[in-house]
């Protein structure tokens, strides 16, 4: 693709700050993406209420991310615009062994998500499932990735889209509940399901990567912004209701595999799987961890420090409102290694004298 991108003028700067973050060359410097009041959120939120929808018209949505992302390209974050495949987020997998694919709307963010109900009533059925290339979902997936990179070509990018590998797989076939059974009473069928997933997510990020033209040599991320070289996003969110020990037996072999096939990747981590940390920012391959927050937990952002100290030098990426955020910049309390996804900046103008003030931060 071309080596500039339209709706980010300081690219270039941008990604000079992004690799030395994740080549753990800034520990001491911080980074931020800000966010600003959209009019095209605005008008996707008119259009559509939080709740089950269609699988949309792929104009419209090429339209938003358009919309949206030229609305921010006179930020002087640590941003690098790019359009999310929210379609494919979770229904694809199951959608391509014959699972009946639900979308949802999320007006907060733009998204439209998909998912599916269990695909096996019993583990006998995983005899008969085959990837099918040629299956009509497959099919739209190659669609709607060839269609959004040939509209971003020069202005933005097309995000790596979420892996379902793993036990996530495996809830797509059976379900939540069956998944944690079935490690008990049926391991040599989840490792079948576990290999299948391999295949699966090997065959679909392969082709991704073929279609949507990575930047500068790195993939654009939505969970990131931006990582070096062919990196996809895992999900290790079924071990965040197991121990550590769960993960270390059925989670962290499946993940390292994958990843040694690309290179590296990002994981998402949720507030009840905090007590993760420490295994799972041990991976072979990891690039950066994106710590989410979650109701009943405290904000990442508030307890950083205690965090940070169980995942070493790994980058990470928190969110953080911005009153709150601008406070510790000014009190220069801010932990480093990090990338902040800034939440409710007033305007362009604030962000951008914010980011004065993060390029210049020092520990």
């Amino acid at each position: 693709m071309a080596d500039t991108l339209a709706l980010k003028p300081n690219a270039r700067e941008v990604l000079v700050r992004l690799r030395a973050l994740y080549e753990r060359r800034a520990p001491d410097r911080i980074f931020a993406t800000l966010d600003v009041p959209s009019p095209a959120l605005a008008r996707f939120a008119e259009q559509y209420a939080h709740g089950y929808c269609d699988y949309p018209d792929l104009r419209e949505r090429i339209r938003f991310w358009d919309e949206h992302l030229t609305e921010r390209r006179f930020l002087e974050d640590d941003a690098i615009p790019s359009a999310y495949l929210s379609e494919f987020d979770q229904g694809l997998y199951g959608g391509l062994f014959g699972g009946d694919v639900q979308f949802m709307a999320h007006p907060e963010n733009g998204w439209i998500s998909s998912m599916v109900a269990p695909l096996l009533n019993e583990w006998a059925e995983l005899d008969g499932l085959r990837f099918d290339r040629t299956h009509p979902w497959y099919r739209r997936f190659i669609e709607q990735t060839t269609l959004f990179a040939d509209a971003a070509a020069g202005k933005f990018g097309v995000s790596h889209f979420i892996l379902i590998d793993g036990l996530n797989f495996v809830f797509e076939l059976v379900g939540a509940t069956n998944t944690y059974l079935s490690l008990l009473e049926r391991p040599d069928m989840v490792r079948r399901a576990i290999d299948l997933a391999f295949e699966v997510n090997l065959q679909v990020h392969t082709d991704f990567f073929a279609i949507a033209p990575t930047f500068e040599g790195g993939t654009f991320s939505n969970m990131a912004q931006w990582l070096p070289g062919r990196a996809i996003s895992e999900s290790v969110d079924p071990f965040h209701m197991t121990s550590v020990d769960y993960f270390e037996e059925w989670g962290r072999e499946p993940v390292e595999r994958i990843f040694a096939r690309f290179d590296g990747g990002v994981v998402h981590i949720h507030g009840n799987g905090r007590h993760l940390l420490a295994a799972v920012a041990s991976l072979r391959g990891l690039r950066a961890m994106f710590l989410a927050d979650d109701r009943g937990y405290p904000l990442a952002f508030e307890v950083l420090p205690e965090l940070q100290a169980r995942t070493g030098d790994m980058p990470l990426v928190v969110e953080a409102e911005f009153g709150r955020f601008a406070d510790a910049l000014k009190r220069h309390s801010l932990c480093g290694g990090v990338l902040y996804k800034v939440t409710d900046a007033p305007d362009i103008a604030a962000a951008n004298r914010c980011m004065e003030r993060v390029r210049e931060y020092r520990l």
